[in-house]
């Protein structure tokens, strides 16, 4: 039972025990990054397999009318929005009290796997709901933990990129899902269906056992040097930001000691000093290790004061739950509305195309799940988007994003009919219509981080030890989950009381809810000076607000 829980938690037996196989390999951010778009990828791909199947086998397994269809599709699709809404922010509490971010992952895992056999062996709606909850479940668990172990493997400053990997996966997995079903339920039957998901799990088990969090690693790589532009879970930071009385860790304390020592140095160097070793009233960069670590050094070679910098004090953490001041945050709270209205928009389509098509096109389930096809190809380009976000800010990206859409969704009223040029412009406007959607994934997913960062930037130790990265995911899974339990409701029954056409231009509107408020706040209130590249969140955006107050200063002295 020992060697079970030091597996889940990765701590280390004793000073002598060998480190795990391949552990560089098994802790490098690609490996982290590989096996957190497999497991978003098989999530995705559990929930979409069954699209374009569900409204062909709840009429021939669990015997409901045809005229009661499409209420059942909304329903199963909107449980599994209900399970995320209800699961994420615990799935974030716990991931940020949890030692290690393994356990919640292979907690997911077996939700996943219990979903999936649930799913292939029910015939009746009570069983297929249940299985559609456990897989809500488990979605919450691998979303908020998942990206919450990237935030601490590759950090903040090119995290917009790296979720657009994650936006890839889950294209990918949104995309293949309804058409592989579609194609294997169409030429195989039920079950084989279900094969392809087994084979999936299997994989997404071996990769989450084999996974090894960075903060486990540097248990035996002692001599492993952080990125800079990485920051890892803040309990090892905040306790030498203790024993310092600052947030600034060592390394900006020895970088301004260094500057300082150089000068010394070099007014050394002309009475001949160079090259002697450390005499008294000097001080080596072992001493500020020393110090650093908690040590004491004697009088004669204390650390000048002008070489330290001004600390910014710890700040004790607050006695509230750290998601609690996350949604005083209008920047936040504005994100997370950016994805309910995403969330809706995205799992709009997954209630009512698949019946609209057959309807329309007289298509089967193989068509049904290729239209699909249109609307995910452009989620390619989402770690472009990443890295245009990272680099220039979010606020136009999800701007241009939401707006852009609004004439594409209107114009789905225009397919009414069977006929080559109306599948023709279905697909295109589904493309279009795919592009926008890929402007606002990455920046929004991005915007997460970027205000947890700004939070703590602020006032150094308010989330405590733990941090709130997990948390903050775990808000942003249940404004995705309370957007795909509004969008198929939404579009499943608006299509069934006012038509197709009525849906289409509805949603559409939606959208501009979310590009008024994404215009004042994503990426800091419009009005004021913000950082908008991973350089410029670095300094902070009050070095960023004085720097801009002294420009107009500099060029007046200039002219």
């Amino acid at each position: 039972m020992q060697r079970v829980k030091d597996f889940l938690s990765g701590a280390r037996v004793d000073a002598t025990s060998s480190p795990p196989y391949l552990l560089s390999v098994r802790s490098s951010k690609t490996f982290i990054l590989v096996t957190i778009c497999i497991a978003v990828f098989t999530d995705v791909f559990l929930y979409g397999i069954i699209v374009p199947v569900i409204p062909f086998t709840l009429a021939s397994r669990a015997s409901v009318p045809q005229s009661s269809v499409q209420s059942y599709v909304s329903i199963l699709l909107a449980v599994y929005g209900a399970a995320l809404l209800v699961a994420s922010p615990l799935a974030g509490w716990y991931a940020d009290k949890s030692s290690s971010r393994r356990l919640p992952l292979l907690i997911g895992l077996l939700a996943l796997a219990g979903a999936t056999i649930m799913l292939c062996l029910a015939r009746t709606v009570a069983l297929l709901i249940v299985g559609r909850i456990l897989q809500g479940l488990s979605a919450a668990i691998v979303w908020t933990v998942g990206q919450a172990l990237l935030v601490d493997t590759v950090g903040q400053k090119d995290i917009g990129q790296i979720l657009g990997y994650v936006s890839i996966s889950m294209s990918v997995g949104i995309l293949l899902a309804p058409l592989l079903g579609g194609i294997v339920y169409e030429r195989s039957g039920y079950y084989p269906v279900f094969y392809m998901a087994f084979g999936l799990i299997a994989l997404d088990i071996l990769l989450r056992m084999v996974l090894i969090e960075k903060k486990i690693a540097r248990q035996w790589l002692k001599d492993e040097i952080v990125d800079s532009g990485v920051v890892s879970r803040p309990e090892g930071v905040f306790r030498d930001t203790k024993k310092l009385g600052a947030h600034a860790s060592r390394h900006q304390q020895e970088s301004q000691y260094a500057k300082n020592l150089g000068e010394d140095k070099l007014r050394l160097s002309t009475a001949g000093a160079i090259g002697e070793e450390t005499k008294s009233g000097e001080t080596s960069p072992e001493d500020i290790e020393h110090v650093a670590s908690g040590g004491a050094l004697p009088d004669d070679r204390k650390i000048p004061e002008a070489a330290q910098s001004t600390p910014t004090p710890y700040r004790k953490p607050t006695k509230w739950p750290p998601v609690l001041t996350l949604l005083k945050s209008r920047r936040l709270l504005t994100a997370l509305w950016g994805w309910i209205v995403q969330g809706s928009q995205v799992t709009a389509f997954d209630s009512v195309i698949p019946l609209y098509v057959e309807r329309t096109f007289g298509w089967n389930s193989t068509g049904a799940g290729l239209i699909f096809l249109a609307i995910m190809i452009p989620g390619f380009a989402a770690p472009l988007v990443g890295w245009a976000s990272d680099k220039y800010g979010p606020r136009w990206l999800t701007v241009i994003g939401f707006m852009l859409a609004v004439p594409f969704w209107v114009l789905l009223r225009l397919v009414t009919h069977d006929s080559l040029g109306q599948k023709v412009l279905l697909c295109a406007l589904l493309f279009l219509i795919g592009i926008t959607l890929t402007l606002v994934n990455a920046p929004l997913m991005a915007e997460i981080t970027y205000v947890v960062e700004a939070k703590e930037r602020e006032s150094p130790g308010r989330f405590g030890p733990s941090g709130a990265y997990a948390q903050a995911y775990g808000l942003f899974v249940t404004a995705f989950a309370a957007g795909s339990l509004i969008g198929p409701l939404w579009s499943g029954y608006v299509v069934e009381s006012a038509g197709w056409g009525t849906m289409a231009w509805s949603l559409g509107l939606f959208g501009v809810s979310g590009a008024i408020p994404c215009l004042i706040w994503t990426g800091g209130l419009i009005t004021e000076v913000n950082a908008k590249s991973g350089e410029e969140r670095a300094i902070g955006k009050v070095a960023l607000g004085r720097m801009g107050d002294a420009a107009p200063r500099l060029e007046g002295n200039v002219v």
